[in-house]
């Protein structure tokens, strides 16, 4: 079962841009079971360095919205991603205004 950008997941979200709930929830619930069913005895964390709260996302997370400083490994790709689209509605010249302050 492959998590990231799963193609069940991406239906129930579908439905739930649609206005249906109801399908989106039940979708989403056959994306939920397979993914306790797969990954019952395996690991399921995507972080390359593991850590000490490596696959336990719970106790991670939770880390990571006390300190506010960072988010995790596992989320890092995704939120590249989002701000990389972002980014492209000003040309990306928000890095070069960074990287070059006047």
């Amino acid at each position: 079962m492959i998590i990231d950008g799963n193609e069940i997941e991406k239906a129930a979200m579908a439905e739930f841009h649609r206005g249906n709930r109801k399908e989106g929830l039940r979708i989403q619930e056959e994306f939920a079971s397979k993914f306790r069913e797969e990954y019952r005895e395996k690991d399921h964390c995507s972080c390359k360095k593991a850590c000490r709260y490596h696959g336990n996302c719970k106790e991670c997370v939770a880390i990571h919205r006390a300190h506010q400083e960072h988010v995790p490994n596992c989320m890092r790709a995704l939120i590249n991603r989002k701000i990389k689209i972002l980014s492209e509605l000003t040309e990306h010249t928000i890095v070069s205004e960074i990287e070059n302050p006047d």
